[in-house]
């Protein structure tokens, strides 16, 4: 089997779905691997994070295949893989990580020591991130299978709720990891920042965890709107009150317990004429400002170390003008970097499976097909309340979900 499609960044502004090699079970470098396996592609999504990429944000290079989140068939083992079969339905957390060295056996696997030679930390489909092939594609190898994949249980139950378990692979453990870090518990009052999918997915998360109010703040009304209706409370930014004074009018108060910053470092400012321009230290500082002292702030919104697109020659590099004094004087506490998946996928599972959150409901869903990529990301870049997830070979369609 030769034959594979996949999504391709061109340039900026601009992907394109091209023939791509079929994975080889070998390393970015081409070493020779056999504890990966090769995937047939079930469901596989498109991020806020390609976005970036595809905008220009970053220094990814022409020809990257994109994808990180990723949903999928077992199709071929190598001789390692030990508790893996063909046929197994599996959930790619996005983190490439290998289980062995000193971050992952401390449950940090987003920050893996071995895959990736630049820095520590691999992805797939991602700028920087080790070079892994990315799986919006039709076959995608993963490596260090038995350490990585979550497998379903039962194959039949989990294409009934494939729209919601393929949030597993990124925006659900990702959301979540933001409801945790910012110290969520029952009765808290939380504030996030961004309605996009992984502010949902971290609104969504909150109520799980037992919050007593979930405000949900951004600029797109559109995104605003699906907030409200899938039972959130909302802020909009873009007016000229000022995101206390609008916190207080929920409830009661300017301060919410803790908060939860999705936007990451493409944030713009507040109020009318504030919305049009971006800020990229704006969604730290807001949160400092409405955070009660000693509260903490979950950050799984992205920041970079280059930004080619930013607006000053800090930002470039990745400098913001934080107002950590502010942040020092409130006692608050502080949580960023990628989301280490395994540490929650699996009890996530059970909750989908369990009818215990209804992600796929909450970030609003919308299956297309491969050939529909450019469209989908073309949308979802105009601000779409959707989470766009790729079908490759249709097998959604006849999903009872």
């Amino acid at each position: 089997m030769t034959v594979n499609r996949g999504v391709v960044y061109v340039k900026q502004g601009l992907v394109e779905v091209q023939s791509i090699p079929f994975p080889k079970l070998e390393t970015p470098h081409g070493r020779k691997i056999e504890h990966g396996v090769i995937l047939k592609v079930v469901s596989t999504n498109i991020c806020g994070s390609d976005q970036h990429m595809v905008r220009g944000r970053t220094t990814a290079p022409a020809g990257l295949v994109l994808g990180h989140e990723i949903t999928g068939e077992v199709l071929e083992v190598g001789r390692d893989v030990e508790t893996l079969k063909v046929g197994d339905l599996v959930s790619v957390p996005f983190n490439v990580a290998c289980g062995r060295c000193r971050t992952c056996k401390e449950q940090h696997t987003g920050v893996c020591l071995s895959v990736n030679p630049s820095r520590a930390g691999g992805a797939y489909g991602y700028v920087d991130m080790g070079g892994w092939i990315g799986g919006q594609a039709e076959y995608v190898m993963v490596p260090y299978a038995d350490f990585n994949l979550l497998r379903f249980p039962d194959s039949a139950q989990a294409m009934g709720k494939i729209k919601d378990l393929t949030c597993l692979s990124d925006i659900l453990p990702t959301g979540y990891h933001g409801a945790v870090t910012a110290g969520v518990v029952p009765g808290a009052t939380v504030y996030i920042a961004g309605a996009g999918p992984v502010g949902l997915a971290a609104a969504a998360s909150a109520r799980l965890l037992g919050a007593a109010v979930v405000i949900v703040g951004d600029v797109n009304s559109a995104r605003l709107e699906h907030a409200g209706k899938v039972g959130f409370h909302t802020v909009d930014l873009s007016l000229d009150a000022t995101l206390a004074e609008q916190i207080e009018q929920i409830l009661g108060t300017p301060e919410v317990d803790c908060a939860v910053d999705c936007v990451g470092f493409e944030a713009r400012g507040h109020g009318h004429e504030g919305s049009q321009i971006e800020a990229p230290a704006i969604v730290l500082n807001s949160l400092m400002e409405v955070t009660r002292a000693a509260g903490k702030i979950g950050i799984p919104g992205l920041y970079v170390t280059d930004d080619p697109g930013a607006v000053d020659d800090a930002a470039k590099r990745g400098s913001l003008s934080v107002r950590l004094g502010l942040g020092w004087a409130k006692s608050h506490s502080f949580h960023t970097g990628q989301t280490p998946v395994m540490k929650y996928n699996r009890a996530l599972m059970q909750a989908i499976l369990w009818d215990r959150i209804n992600i796929a409901d909450v970030v609003n869903v919308q299956v297309i097909s491969l050939e529909q990529a450019p469209e989908g990301y073309s949308a979802f870049d105009a601000g779409v309340p959707k989470k766009f997830v790729i079908d490759p070979h249709g097998l959604l369609k006849g999903a009872a979900c």
